[in-house]
């Protein structure tokens, strides 16, 4: 591992023999969905359990376990890494930590679990995140300490995630890039639909089946500890796609009503879904790979995080890019599939520009736009669906990643080995 450091340019990794064998998500549901009532922990216990399965490994291969929750939306969710991990069959002697970069959490727990294997102090990690925006609460801060007389004052956390009070509103930054970049209403929609013509296709291919484990209700049961009911709504036995996907039309998206700013580009159609959902990876030395015959999907070459003005925070998978390149000591020419998270249309249109890209090896399979972006297992999900994309097409290297929240953005590099 060689660590690089730059007060402009970032921060970033090189790695050495880390691979993501393989990995598993839920079906992510769509806001007030299938998965509504279902606690994060859970999620992220069977998206673990098939993350597991999938790699090949057992509970007691992985020394690490690194995972993020970014809305914390149950009342267990200060123990959520070791609960998902003790319940999906982690020994209890491995010790596990959560994780927040906002929306580069799933990013950041791959990358926390590279570099324990780095440092010698693990040679195989559990790395995922998990979210259930749909049980986001509402709260009343201070309420311990009383109210003033006709006073009382209750905030929605799931709308307060989207207002950084240090900048602008998210969903504004990307209004600031759409206007810097020249991206009309049209050109957002656009985009929005290629997203969702691109998930239709792939779901009726079948390819999200290799990465999907089905939702059923079940009881998780562990020797000394409390059982976990999950159950799913009434007449649903087996949730096993992504809700969120729908066809779009272009006529109709050009009626629907500007959101963040008046006559802006971004409306409903065109910004990420808000979605439930969970996704983990095993990420894993090589003499892990080799001992037990694993068929990893990718290797992990580098990493990078930058950060840029909170105000065109859209723009933050730009400067991490660049610099995973250069500390890869490769082109943007050699790459031959992106994942960028669709935040907002405008935002990955930006990205896209001012890059240079070719929109025909980005989101090949659609993004969050058509998916769903259940923040803290996003980074977890593109890491994925690229490994498995390069797989299939047999391309050498990609990146995944990803603008974060106040200002920063997240990328990693992947090789194809097989």
């Amino acid at each position: 591992m060689t660590g690089y450091h730059h007060k402009k340019k970032g921060i970033g990794i090189l790695y050495t023999d880390t691979y993501l064998v393989n990995g598993a998500r839920t079906p992510f549901g769509k806001l007030c969905g299938t998965l509504g009532s279902i606690s994060p922990t859970d999620l992220g216990i069977y998206a673990t359990k098939a993350a597991l399965e999938k790699a090949g490994v057992d509970g007691e291969d992985i020394d690490q376990f690194m995972y993020a929750n970014i809305g914390q939306s149950s009342a267990d969710s200060y123990f959520l890494p070791r609960h998902v991990g003790l319940y999906s069959g982690i020994p209890e002697e491995v010790p596990a930590v959560m994780l927040q970069r906002i929306c580069g959490s799933g990013f950041e727990t791959i990358i926390a679990g590279a570099e324990q294997i780095a440092l010698g102090k693990a040679k195989a990690t559990m790395c995922g995140g998990t979210e259930n925006m749909t049980l986001s609460p509402t709260v009343s801060f201070g309420n311990r300490m009383g109210y003033p007389l006709g006073r009382i004052d209750f905030k929605d956390m799931l709308w307060e995630a989207l207002n950084d009070t240090a900048g602008v509103p998210m969903g504004c930054t990307a209004e600031n890039v759409a206007r810097r970049y020249q991206i009309s209403k049209a050109d957002a929609n656009e985009f929005a639909k290629l997203s969702a013509d691109r998930a239709i296709a792939a779901t009726k291919a079948g390819f999200f089946d290799g990465e999907v484990t089905p939702i059923n209700s079940t009881v998780f049961e562990v020797e000394g500890l409390n059982p976990r009911k999950v159950r799913l709504p009434k007449g649903v036995e087996n949730f096993t796609t992504d809700e969120n996907i729908r066809p779009a039309n272009l006529e109709a998206m050009a009626k629907l009503p500007s959101v963040f700013e008046k006559d802006g580009v971004q409306n409903a159609a065109n910004s990420s879904g808000i979605v439930d959902g969970a996704a983990s990876v095993v990420v894993a030395h090589k003499s892990v790979v080799e001992e037990k015959g694993l068929q990893p999907l990718t290797r992990i070459v580098a990493s990078a995080t930058s950060a840029l003005d909170p105000r065109y925070m859209g723009l933050g998978p730009v400067p991490a890019i660049r610099l995973v390149l250069e500390i890869a000591g490769l082109k943007l020419e050699d790459i031959g599939l992106i994942e960028i998270n669709e935040a907002f249309a405008a935002q990955f249109i930006g990205c896209e520009r001012e890059l240079g890209l070719h929109r025909s090896i980005c989101n090949v399979n659609g993004g969050a736009i058509a998916l769903g972006h259940p923040l803290a297992a996003t980074g977890t999900r593109l890491s994925l669906t690229l490994s498995r994309e390069m797989n299939r097409r047999g391309v050498r290297y990609g990146i995944a990643s990803a603008c974060i929240g106040g200002g920063q953005g997240t990328a990693i590099l992947f090789e194809h080995v097989n």
